[in-house]
């Protein structure tokens, strides 16, 4: 079966695309990441100069037989580090504040420089 961007089922797809063709003129890089009845995509995409770069991460959830919610979040350049130090505080409050005792298997450990709030 294949989702709406053209990928068929399976685990995180192992082969990203760097420069060369691709199926979306401006789009770079792709991960496909299933999860059940959502399956996440972590696009990266150039700017219309070509010259800057920037991230699309998009839900897809089957809402029907042949139907699909799509949610999307735009993430520049300038904003990877928070973005990044935000969702990994949200998920360590889960992890060791909401569910201590659950398994999360695969949790990335992540070390962060010092926080900097001026940025």
């Amino acid at each position: 079966m294949n989702d709406d961007y053209g990928h068929s089922s399976g685990d995180w797809d192992d082969a990203p695309h760097s420069g060369g063709e691709s199926r979306y003129r401006d789009e770079v890089f792709s991960r496909r990441v299933p999860a059940g009845r959502r399956t996440y995509f972590f696009d990266v995409k150039a700017t219309r100069s070509g010259e800057d770069f920037f991230i699309v991460i998009t839900e897809s959830k089957r809402v029907g037989e042949h139907r699909h919610e799509k949610h999307k979040i735009f993430v520049y350049k300038e904003d990877f580090a928070k973005f990044m130090r935000g969702l990994y505080e949200a998920m360590e409050d889960v992890r060791t504040e909401r569910l201590p005792d659950y398994e999360f298997y695969g949790y990335p450990s992540v070390d962060f420089p010092p926080r900097d709030d001026d940025r």
